[in-house]
C-alpha cells in the first residue's frame, strides 16, 4: 500500500509546518490524530477537513461529527473515508480545520506518494 506525504501548514505563518505519513487505506480520522499530536492540541474538539482547490477554497466538508456517510449528505465522515479517496490529484490540497471556536486553520498539502 502506498504512504501519503502531507505537509500541514498553519495558516497564519507558512513558516510553521509538519510533515505528516499516512498509508492511503487510513481514514480522514487518523490523519486527524497525527495533527492534533504534531501540533500538541489536546485532542478535545471538533475537526473538519475540506476539499480543497489550489486557492485553498473550501469544498466538501469531512468532519469528526458526522459518523456515518450517507447519500447527498451534506458532508463525509472522517471515521469512514479513506484518505485515498478522496486524493485525485498529485498535489491534492485539503483544509483542516481544528476547534472552529478557537478556529485554528492548517493547509495540508500531498507532497509524496512512495511505497512502503
Amino acid at each position: 500500500m502506498a504512504l501519503l506525504r502531507f505537509r500541514v501548514y498553519w495558516e497564519e505563518d507558512d513558516q510553521v509546518y509538519r510533515d505528516i505519513e499516512i498509508q492511503a487505506g487510513q481514514s480522514f480520522f487518523e490523519l486527524h490524530q497525527a495533527i492534533v499530536k504534531a501540533y500538541e492540541f489536546d485532542g478535545k474538539h471538533a475537526a473538519s477537513f475540506f476539499e480543497s482547490n489550489d486557492r485553498w477554497q473550501r469544498g466538501r466538508e469531512i468532519s469528526s461529527e458526522v459518523l456515518a456517510n450517507k447519500k447527498d449528505a451534506p458532508a463525509l465522515s472522517m471515521m469512514k473515508t479513506p484518505v485515498s479517496a478522496l486524493v485525485t490529484t498529485p498535489d491534492q490540497k485539503f483544509v483542516y480545520e481544528y476547534d472552529p471556536a478557537k478556529n485554528w486553520l492548517f493547509h495540508a498539502e500531498l507532497i509524496g506518494v512512495s511505497r512502503e
